[in-house]
């Protein structure tokens, strides 16, 4: 299912960037069909390569036939800046966040997304549906906090019809090569417009408008954030809503940035880590209630579902969906391959949704997964597992000669040193002791040998969206990794316990607490080193396609022999460090001086390459003193497409 997984994304791929008419495509599907069927008794693996052709084909007609167009119409003469009388419902809620504007002023906000049902301009009242984010805000003086004759901002609830005026603007792209698709983000979540207006203005209206489920499942969500907030600090409680629920409208850049700085920003969000870590230790739990596969699987995967939707985001549904198949085979008493269960989910939902291969999101869902079961795991088993099995029975001598030759004499050393150290602290204490020991020790050689896999291979999508080298990726994962074992359960343990007896759940609190704080400190200590800034440029395509080989290479090798195994894994770390190490050549005219102005909405930014090729910026904009973003110029901007003038 793998196999037919990346071909069908290769498919896709292809059909992307090189359009052919549909009739081609069908022709060669059928042909590589029939070849496949007439050689399936003859030469097997030429079939199944046709077979994997045909699949690549499908793709390449699939991606074609259904291009999903993420735009979304909006009415240029009323999208233009000019006031108009705003009727819409409330489609996905925001958060109020409080701000301090300085020269004792505040601000509090919320960002809600709107579908608008009526316009009006000009006397003119247009019955116009589209989406809308609205930013809507409160100015005071500080002196005004304390007042209790003004009635603060509320938040405007899911269902709501609101009335209010505002100046709708298209969204807008820095128009520059390689720059962040704005618009058609928002296009692709259905917001064909952005405002801002204040909160004094808006008037309810009568009347619900929306899903009764999507109404109880932010009911409910919101009050898992509120429960949240009153379990722990406010510092901890902007953290744990982020990890556990997936709100992180609480989060501050800062926070961000040392968490992508330290290559654990998987952890920051609900990412698969997390879901598989919730998803095992109910599964344990369960197991250890004495309760049947059948049953602890089905509880499982249904706790699982039940927490994806209250999430609310994309990336959990994809990991649910590789958990069901992977519990679902498991059920059925087949082999239990991850892989299998990875390709099977991503090719469900590239067929349900082509366009979702060339998300961010999917790819390095995708690619984490796909390095810790093809790469990581395997490796572990040719090097620690077999010792740490050996490690159970240590006493059963009649298990040694089951076991391998090198496993059967590490039994038999530490039998040997057992009895040795017995002599002088007796003969319970060195043998369990040991044994003890060498579990951690091999826990954390797996630990750190999965982090390196997935750090190696993550390095071409960190360079490609990010333009970071995780370098304290490693180190930071070998700690965070841990302690996000015990946040997860524990955390999600206090949140239920706190709606039975909020007494019972100060213990799980407490432990999630002290977790939270490892997690934080290890990032701020990792992530606010100077060698963890590490910045590089856009890799090129012989360097994501030799990369993405090396990827490939790696997984076939890893249980071949031993040499075989070096040689995938060499190749691998050795794409990811010319990735980190190795400086594309600027494309650069000799003898001439080259300007490059660059677009950042307002303000100047102009590159200046000299005929000797020393390189000069000019100014990097910045956004007005007024304007309360957490849009970084600089470094959102600025530094990306200073590297992509050069390249």
């Amino acid at each position: 299912m793998l196999w037919a997984a990346l071909a069908f994304a290769s498919g896709l791929t292809v059909g992307q960037y090189a359009w052919r008419p549909p009739v081609w495509w069908i022709v060669a599907a059928a042909l590589c069909f029939m070849s496949g069927l007439w050689l399936l008794r003859r030469r097997i693996f030429w079939a199944y390569l046709l077979g994997l052709a045909a699949i690549f084909i499908i793709g390449a007609l699939t991606v074609q036939v259904r291009t999903r167009d993420a735009s979304v119409s909006v009415i240029p003469q009323l999208a233009n800046g000019q006031e108009v009388v705003v009727t819409a419902q409330v489609t996905a809620e925001g958060n109020l966040r409080d701000e301090s504007l300085g020269a004792n002023r505040h601000e509090t906000s919320q960002r809600v997304d709107l579908e608008t049902e009526q316009i009006e301009c000009e006397g003119q009242k247009l019955p116009y549906r589209s989406g809308l984010q609205v930013s809507f805000y409160d100015k005071e003086p500080s002196d005004d906090r304390n007042d209790t004759s003004k009635t603060p901002m509320r938040l405007f609830r899911y269902g709501e019809r609101l009335r209010f005026p505002a100046k709708l603007y298209s969204p807008r792209n820095f128009r520059n090569p390689g720059a962040f698709d704005y618009a058609g983000y928002l296009g692709e979540n259905g917001i064909g417009a952005v405002a801002s207006a204040k909160a004094g203005t808006v008037g309810t209206l009568p009347g619900f408008a929306g899903s009764r489920f999507e109404l109880w499942r932010t009911r409910v969500h919101r009050n898992i954030v509120n429960r949240v907030h009153t379990l722990w600090p406010p510092g901890q409680a902007e953290l744990m809503d982020a990890m556990v629920i997936g709100e992180d409208s609480f989060i501050h850049r800062s926070t961000r940035v040392g968490f992508q700085r330290s290559g654990t920003y998987h952890v920051l969000v609900v990412s698969g880590m997390n879901v598989t870590i919730l998803a095992m230790a109910t599964f344990w739990f369960l197991c250890r209630l004495r309760i049947s596969d059948l049953l602890a699987a089905a509880i499982t995967v249904a706790f699982i579902l039940a927490y994806a939707v209250l999430t609310n985001v994309g990336p959990p549904i994809w990991r649910t969906l590789m958990l069901v198949v992977y519990l679902g085979v498991r059920l059925l008493y087949r082999q239990k391959s991850m892989l299998n269960a990875i390709g099977a989910a991503a090719l469900a939902l590239m067929i349900v949704d082509p366009q979702v291969l060339f998300g961010a999101s999917f790819q390095l869902t995708f690619l984490c997964v796909w390095l810790v079961a093809a790469v990581g795991i395997p490796l572990t088993e040719r090097i620690t597992q077999p010792y740490s099995l050996g490690l159970r029975n240590i006493d059963s001598m009649s298990l040694d000669m089951f076991l391998l030759p090198k496993v059967a004499q590490f039994r038999l050393d530490l039998r040997l040193i057992g009895k040795r150290r017995g002599a002088f602290l007796g003969n319970r204490l060195p043998l369990p002791a040991m044994i003890l020991t060498g579990r951690f020790l091999f826990g954390i050689c797996e630990v750190l040998l999965i982090s390196a896999v997935m750090q190696v291979g993550l390095a071409l999508p960190m360079a490609y969206y990010f333009h970071l080298a995780t370098v304290v990726g490693l180190p930071a994962n070998m700690l965070v990794v841990p302690l996000t074992e015990i946040l997860m359960p524990t955390a999600v343990l206090a949140v239920g316990l706190g709606y039975i007896s909020p007494l019972l759940a100060r213990i799980p609190a407490l432990v999630a607490g002290l977790a939270l704080e490892g997690i934080a400190g290890t990032v701020r200590w990792l992530g606010g080193l100077r060698i963890g800034d590490v910045r590089v440029s856009t890799p090129a395509l012989t360097v994501i396609l030799l990369t993405s080989v090396a990827i490939v290479l790696a997984m076939t090798l890893i249980r071949r022999r031993a040499w075989l195994s070096a040689v995938g894994l060499i190749s691998l770390a050795i794409s990811a460090f010319s990735i980190c190490a190795v400086t594309p050549k600027p494309n650069l005219h000799a003898g001439v001086i080259e300007m490059t102005v660059l677009d950042l909405g307002q303000g100047d930014s102009i590159l200046l390459v000299s005929p000797q090729g020393r390189t000069m910026l000019i100014d990097a904009g910045g956004l007005p003193s007024w304007v309360h973003s957490e849009l970084d110029i600089g470094e959102d901007v600025v530094f990306d497409l200073s590297l992509v003038a050069r390249n």
